[in-house]
C-alpha cells in the first residue's frame, strides 16, 4: 500500500518508528520544529522537513503543515506516534481524504473510543465491567449531587475529552463536589476545548492495570497480558511492569477476554490499550481506551518478545496477523522507568537545558529508548521525558535487581533528572514486596517525597 512513512512526532518515539520502518524496508520522513533541528530523528530519517516554530501549535499540531510535508515527499502513510495528533480523529480523517494511510484506527473508532462517555456505553454493550457512575454527561452541579448521593462518595469527576490526568477531581463530600465541578469543567474547557464532565464512583486504592490489544482488518484480535501502571504522580505514570504483582492466571484471562470484547465491539484496527482499575477483591472496572501506541509499549515487547510498532505498520498495510493467543505468554518479567528532566527538589519542575554528560546502562536484558546525546539541549516546549529504561529478568526479583543496577549506571549531567527519585522507590519495602496501588506516592511514599523536597 505504501513504501514511505512520515513520522508526525519527535523524540524517542520518532526514532523507534524510524527503526521499525527500516526493518520493514520502508523509507522514512521526519518532520521537525525549529527547536528540533539537531534532533536525532531528523538525522536518522531518510528525508526531513521543517514544519515551523518551536510551539507545538505551529508545528507538531499543525495538520496542514504535516499533510503538506507528506505530499511534497510523496509519503504514502503517516505514523502519529503517541501524543500530539495520535488520537485526533479529524487528523486521521484528513489523512484518508488525501489518500494517505493513517497508521492507527479509523477516524470513527477514534471518535467513539476517545469520547469517555461513548466508550463506556460501548464497553457496557460488550459486557466489559464498568465503574458505577453517570450514564452520560453530567450537565449541572445539581445533577452531579444527585448522582453522587446515589452511588456514594467518594466520586471522581472526569473530562469527557480528557487525558493525561487533566480535567479530573476526586470529591469526598458535597462541599468538595461543588468546588471540584467548577474547577474540573474550567480545566477541561481550557485543555480540550470541551467543558463536559462525567462522574464515576472513586475506587479506593486500586491498581491501574492495562491490557495491550491488537486487531487486524481480517477479523483477528489478540491481547498481550497486562501492564501495571499504578506508580504514578498526579495521574502521570512513572513506573510500569509486567506481570502485575496482584495478577492471577484467572484474572489475566478474564481481563484479556474483556479487552478483546471491547475491541471487537467497534471492530478495532491496529494497536490499542484498554485501561482498568482493579480493587483489592480483584474486581476490575473499565477506565478508558487509548487508541494509539502507548509510551510503555516496550514493557510488552520485551515480556512477549514481539515488535508492536512493526505489527502496527503491517496491520495498516492490510496484512493478516499470525499470532496464536494460546502462545502469547509472558517470557520475562519486565519493568520500565520513565526518566524525566525534572527537579524533584522543586516539586518535579521541568528542567530543560544542555546535557553535558551522558552514559547509558547496558548488558543483557537492559534496553534504553532515548533521543538525547551529550551536548543535546532539551527544549522547554515539549514533554519532560528524555528516556525510558527497560529491564527484563527471569522473575520480578531479578528484574528489580537489574533495574537498581541500571539506574546506578545511568549518568546524566547538566540537568536534574528523576533518576534519584526512582532509586528511592526501588528501596521502599512495600514496592519491593509488590504491595502498592495508585495512591502509593501520595500515602506510603509521601514522607520520602516531603523529605526530598525539603
Amino acid at each position: 500500500m505504501f513504501n514511505k512513512v512520515l513520522i508526525a512526532n519527535r523524540g524517542e518515539i520518532a526514532l523507534r518508528v524510524i527503526r521499525a520502518c527500516k526493518e520493514l524496508g520502508l523509507q522514512t520522513v521526519a518532520v521537525y520544529s525549529e527547536a528540533d533541528r539537531d534532533a536525532l530523528h531528523v538525522r536518522f530519517a531518510d528525508e526531513d522537513v521543517c514544519i515551523g516554530p518551536p510551539s507545538p501549535m505551529e508545528s507538531y499540531l499543525d495538520m496542514k503543515k504535516i499533510i503538506a510535508a507528506a505530499e511534497v515527499t510523496n509519503a504514502g502513510a503517516i505514523h502519529p506516534g503517541y501524543g500530539f495528533l495520535a488520537e485526533n480523529a479529524d487528523f486521521a480523517e484528513v489523512c484518508e481524504s488525501c489518500g494517505i494511510t493513517f497508521i492507527g484506527p479509523t477516524p470513527d473508532q477514534i471518535r467513539q473510543l476517545g469520547d469517555k462517555v461513548k466508550a463506556k456505553e460501548l464497553m457496557t454493550k460488550a459486557g466489559v465491567p464498568c465503574t458505577p457512575g453517570s450514564e452520560g454527561i453530567v450537565a449541572t452541579y445539581d445533577d452531579a449531587v444527585g448522582i453522587a448521593e446515589q452511588i456514594g462518595y467518594p466520586v471522581i469527576l472526569k473530562a469527557v475529552a480528557g487525558g493525561g490526568g487533566k480535567g479530573m477531581r476526586v470529591c469526598n463530600d458535597k462541599a468538595e463536589l461543588e468546588r471540584g465541578f467548577r474547577l474540573c469543567s474550567t480545566e477541561a474547557a481550557n485543555s480540550f476545548n470541551n467543558p463536559d464532565l462525567y462522574m464515576e464512583k472513586f475506587i479506593i486504592e486500586p491498581h491501574h492495570v492495562e491490557i495491550q490489544i491488537i486487531g487486524d482488518t481480517h477479523g483477528n484480535f489478540y491481547h498481550f497480558g497486562e501492564r501495571d501502571c499504578s506508580i504514578q504522580r498526579r495521574h502521570q505514570k512513572l513506573i510500569e511492569e509486567t506481570p502485575s504483582p496482584l495478577m492471577t492466571d484467572e484474572l489475566r484471562a478474564k481481563m484479556g477476554e474483556a479487552a478483546i470484547r471491547g475491541a471487537k465491539v467497534v471492530n478495532y484496527r491496529g494497536v490499542g490499550t484498554i485501561e482498568f482499575l482493579v480493587n483489592s477483591n480483584l474486581e476490575f472496572y473499565f477506565m478508558e481506551m487509548n487508541t494509539r501506541i502507548q509510551v510503555e509499549h516496550p514493557v510488552t515487547e520485551e515480556a512477549f518478545e514481539v515488535d508492536l510498532i512493526k505489527d502496527q505498520i503491517k496491520v495498516a498495510m492490510g496484512e493478516k496477523l499470525t499470532y496464536n493467543q494460546d502462545d502469547l505468554k509472558h517470557k520475562w518479567a519486565v519493568i520500565e522507568c520513565r526518566i524525566n528532566a525534572e527537579d524533584v527538589e522543586k516539586d518535579f519542575r521541568p528542567t530543560p537545558g544542555k546535557l553535558t554528560g551522558l552514559h547509558v546502562p547496558g548488558g543483557p536484558g537492559v534496553r534504553v529508548d532515548k533521543a538525547v546525546y551529550t551536548g543535546y539541549s532539551i527544549p522547554p516546549y515539549y514533554d519532560s521525558m528524555i528516556a525510558k529504561l527497560i529491564v527484563k529478568g527471569r522473575d520480578r526479583a531479578e528484574a528489580m535487581l537489574k533495574m537498581k543496577n541500571a539506574l546506578s549506571e545511568f549518568i546524566i549531567e547538566g540537568i536534574p533528572t528523576t533518576i534519584p527519585f526512582h532509586q528511592e522507590i526501588f528501596e521502599h519495602p512495600d514496592f519491593i514486596a509488590g504491595n502498592y496501588d495508585i495512591a502509593f506516592l501520595e500515602t506510603r511514599f509521601k514522607k520520602k517525597i516531603e523529605e526530598t523536597v525539603k
